[in-house]
């Protein structure tokens, strides 16, 4: 089913995102954590692959096998790293030939050691330029990202959104969020987005901090900011694994419903393959 499609009957989503067990032992945690969120009926899940176009091989036996052999309907991230118009041809062709409806289409972050992002020979400079070729040449429901505190190499939030509306405006259905921990920030954004034109449902990407070491790997990946309140929570737990634990939950917790409550369609849970955050989050939603 197409996610544009679910829309119409669910006016809330509730989704996981995995990335692709990198061994064997990983492999059978990532089968008992799929196990136990499967059970929670997400709407969907999508699957992500590395930096530099690394597991996509991985992730696409992934999509495979969470469409078809699970039933889960499942979203395939693509990127523009390595890709050429070739290959995206090649690639998409594959995905419809397994059922797989829906993309998430990005940029994607530079290979390992690299700074700067360096498009392919007859391949696509930025996002948009992706997302217009895929809406000209196929048939599947398009996926994006949003910064709500703006995209790391943006100038400004204003410049963002600007670069954001082209993006929506070359085909794409829906966004997703990247991740953030103040509520405020999604909010003001979305008035800024509505105000500049853009329309699609805009779903908050939530995760939840579960342990100390995680604060500054989060605040370093995304750019986001960790609100007072939550940081000093932890700083005083940080010896304590459990209530570092406990704390971090209850605060995406209480995060979510007030997402919820403000009108936010849906939450999409970063879950780094973890089944136990995201189902007592869900649970109590």
């Amino acid at each position: 089913m197409k996610i544009s499609d679910l829309f119409v009957s669910e006016e809330r989503t509730f989704s996981f995102e995995f990335f692709p067990p990198k061994d064997e032992i990983s492999a059978v945690d990532f089968g008992i954590n799929v196990g136990q969120l499967m059970r929670l009926s997400p709407s969907f899940v999508t699957v992500t692959y590395g930096a530099g176009g690394s597991t996509q091989d991985r992730t696409f036996n992934l999509v495979d096998y969470l469409q078809n052999k699970i039933g889960l309907t499942t979203v395939a991230h693509y990127t523009c790293v390595n890709a050429t118009r070739e290959k995206v041809e090649r690639d998409l062709q594959y995905l419809g030939s397994v059922n797989i409806e829906n993309l998430m289409l990005l940029r994607g972050d530079p290979p390992t050691g690299d700074t700067k992002f360096i498009p392919p020979s007859d391949g696509f400079r930025y996002a948009s330029e992706l997302i217009s070729y895929v809406d000209e040449n196929f048939d599947f429901c398009k996926a994006g990202a949003c910064y709500i505190e703006k995209h790391p190499e943006s100038f400004s939030i204003d410049e963002d959104i600007a670069n954001l509306k082209i993006k929506v405006s070359s085909g794409l259905d829906f966004l997703i969020t990247q991740l953030f921990f103040d509520n405020k920030h999604y909010f003001n954004f979305v008035k800024k987005v509505r105000k500049a034109g853009i329309t699609c449902r805009i779903i908050p990407g939530i995760i939840p901090i579960t342990s100390y070491k995680q604060i500054e790997r989060f605040t370093k990946m995304s750019g986001t900011k960790i609100p007072a309140e939550l940081l000093d929570n932890l700083e005083s737990y940080k010896d304590n694994a459990i209530k570092t634990y406990q704390a971090g939950i209850d605060y995406t917790i209480r995060q979510c419903k007030e997402l919820l409550a403000g009108g936010a369609p849906g939450i999409h849970f970063y879950t780094l393959n973890k089944s136990r955050a995201a189902v007592e989050i869900f649970e109590s939603l």
